[in-house]
């Protein structure tokens, strides 16, 4: 199967990358404004290639989408560029909200001319907007945006570092928006089956607002701190895109925070959703404490918002 990538930047590399060293696909389109770019990064992993998979890599244009099962978005300006780095700018990456509209009105017609059947998947910040602006331009519901799994997955791995257990034991979700208004799933939260609030008793922890307020800080600003070193926040993201590419392809139908455009709410953002070949197929409502519902509210007004600067 063939998936393609537009936009061959820090974070279009990376996810070129991570998805073909897990070799879920059989044909890996590169395609960026500027050709050369793309024509470089594909020739150069394409030497690599034999070494994980027979995955074909090659550079395009937007012709050579055709027959694309998923597509990866990734055009547009960064958080860096775009100056979204201010830990107390409530706003966030919705900053870069209006510049990245522009390019994807660009590109997605072209993207669906193309590939009309793909799914296509949304990593340009703010990727939940971005993803609502998609779904119109592209006239179906196959729309995804990489959503909160990243968050969830730094979540997980904060609360496993305080626990002292592998990442991979902590059930925990970050949900809503990508973005500040984003609101973590704690009464939901599980280790080895035993809520996170007993778990972190039993492991001699101090409970109360402010170890929970410190890991929310920790993974609400993560990505500052990694542009702060790298400049880009790109590998996690990278391989969290080629997870979901993996989940599409295959028609796991498998469940995880994904962004999706839910009509009871009317906004597109992350609750638990079961995603396969057709993109998401089911969103799942998981029961919330009052805070969390509050917080929810507050990220579809906040989303609200911005699908309305866009419109």
């Amino acid at each position: 199967m063939k998936i393609g990538i537009v936009g061959a930047g820090a974070v279009g590399a990376a996810c070129a990358m991570a998805t073909l060293m897990g070799g879920c696909a059989s044909e890996l389109v590169l395609v960026n404004r500027g050709r050369d770019r793309a024509k470089g990064m594909a020739t150069d992993m394409g030497y690599g290639a034999p070494l994980s998979c027979t995955t074909k890599v090659t550079d395009g244009d937007y012709s050579d989408l055709a027959g694309a099962t998923l597509v990866m978005i990734t055009v547009g300006v960064n958080e860096k560029a775009g100056g979204a780095t201010d830990r107390s700018d409530p706003l966030g990456r919705l900053r870069l909200l209006d510049k990245n509209a522009e390019a994807y009105r660009q590109v997605v017609p072209l993207i669906t001319a193309a590939a009309p059947d793909a799914v296509l998947l949304i990593v340009t910040d703010p990727p939940d907007p971005l993803a609502y602006l998609t779904r119109e331009l592209a006239g179906h519901e196959r729309v995804l945006s990489t959503g909160t799994l990243l968050d969830s997955l730094r979540f997980r791995v904060h609360l496993g570092r305080r626990l002292k257990v592998a990442p991979t034991a902590v059930e925990a979700l970050v949900l809503g928006e990508h973005g500040t208004s984003q609101f973590f799933h704690w009464s939901g939260a599980r280790v080895g089956g035993v809520p996170i609030s007993d778990a972190l008793d039993q492991s001699g922890l101090i409970q109360g607002d402010d170890v929970r307020a410190t890991i929310e800080n920790e993974v609400r600003y993560a990505n500052i701190t990694i542009i702060e070193g790298l400049g880009a926040s790109q590998y996690g993201i990278g391989m969290v895109c080629a997870r979901i590419a993996e989940i599409v392809l295959r028609d796991e139908r498998a469940v995880v925070p994904i962004g999706v455009y839910n009509s009871k709410l009317g906004v597109t953002l992350s609750l638990p959703s079961v995603v396969g070949r057709d993109g998401c197929l089911q969103i799942l409502d998981p029961p919330m404490s009052h805070d969390e519902q509050v917080g929810l509210q507050k990220c579809i007004e906040t989303l609200h918002k911005a699908q309305e600067r866009i419109r």
